[in-house]
């Protein structure tokens, strides 16, 4: 039986993303007849954290020290243990090679799962290799509808589609927010769109990136709604930051004379899932279409600025319906 597990999520891992690993994680350890009790869990702090604990020898930080006898000693009362290390990706290149060696000669009873967002320093992941790999991709709102899905059905709950259309409203691809709302809804006799809306108010993971597509394909209403839920949350200049490095990446791919040549300054390959979609629409807006968006993009920019904070989000939604008509074409497209 494999007893070493590498589960690994995007880079950029958001709430729900990050249920799922440490939901695999669980499993795997349920699966291997790993107790709770017997689960050591090494919360990896961010790299240049310091510790409150000390360090050994200089190379292993407090917080991560545990990993080491757990991973060089088995269970004290007999059986398995488990070690969870969270958060692999941020651990330092020495803690890296020490837990990669240990790994080597580890306690044939132990069970280790490693998780990480995105990859980890390049000793540990060919040290697990050995092991098994579970990839969680990023979650698409398409992806939290059919875990929506599920989650009611093995919850035996009546939720109607009104419903479950305002929860993915509220929540988007946070399925760990969503589920704590299924947790409080649970005890309702009835369930409808106006309970969800009424009782949960904001929507805390708005991406950006959902915005920036309902702008980029004319959708004036729905882009204004998403605008409405990032800035529930989010900061006006926070997203001018973002829409100002997709009209760069616009720029970049209308004057790139191939694929590969955009992807190489923009620094990516060409078969990756962004750079495709940035040439694929490159023809879509005209230069002078993207001249103005620039001029809008500074204008909004110079009034967030220096404009009194209660005007941000009038400003903003004038940018939102200006780009809509430059990247979306007209007539615009509402809703």
């Amino acid at each position: 039986m494999n007893m070493i597990w590498h589960v690994y999520g995007p880079r950029e891992a958001g709430p729900g993303e990050r249920q799922q690993m440490l939901s695999r994680a669980h499993a795997i350890f349920a699966q291997t007849e790993v107790q709770d009790v017997d689960i050591v869990r090494v919360d990896v702090p961010g790299r240049g954290a310091s510790s409150e604990t000390g360090d050994r020898d200089g190379v292993v930080r407090g917080e991560v020290d545990p990993a080491l006898p757990a991973l060089q000693s088995g269970s004290l009362f007999g059986g398995r243990q488990g070690l969870m290390i969270v958060d692999g990706q941020q651990l330092l290149k020495g803690e890296a090679d020490l837990i990669a060696e240990l790994l080597g000669s580890a306690d044939p009873e132990t069970v280790v799962v490693v998780v990480s967002s995105g990859a980890v320093p390049s000793s540990l992941s060919k040290a697990l290799k050995v092991g098994e790999t579970i990839k969680i991709e990023k979650l698409r709102e398409r992806d939290a509808a059919d875990w929506l899905t599920t989650e009611i059905r093995d919850r035996k709950m009546k939720v109607p589609s009104g419903a479950r259309d305002a929860l993915l409203q509220r929540f988007g691809s946070n399925v760990a927010a969503m589920g704590q709302a299924l947790d409080q809804l649970a005890g309702e006799a009835s369930i409808t769109r106006e309970t969800v809306l009424v009782r949960f108010q904001n929507r805390p993971d708005e991406p950006m990136w959902h915005l920036a597509d309902a702008i980029s394909a004319g959708k004036v209403g729905e882009a204004l709604r998403r605008l409405a839920d990032f800035l529930t949350h989010g900061h006006p200049l926070q997203l001018l930051g973002y829409l100002e490095d997709d009209l760069k990446r616009r720029s970049l791919a209308s004057a790139a004379e191939s694929v590969d040549a955009y992807a190489a300054q923009v620094g990516g390959r060409a078969g990756d899932w962004r750079v495709k979609r940035d040439w694929t629409r490159r023809s879509r807006v005209s230069d002078s279409e993207l001249r103005a968006a620039l001029s809008a993009l500074l204008k909004a920019d110079g009034l967030l600025k220096s404009a009194p904070e209660e005007t941000h989000r009038l400003t903003m939604e004038r940018l939102t319906v200006a780009l809509c008509r430059l990247y979306g074409g007209r007539p615009v497209r509402v809703g």
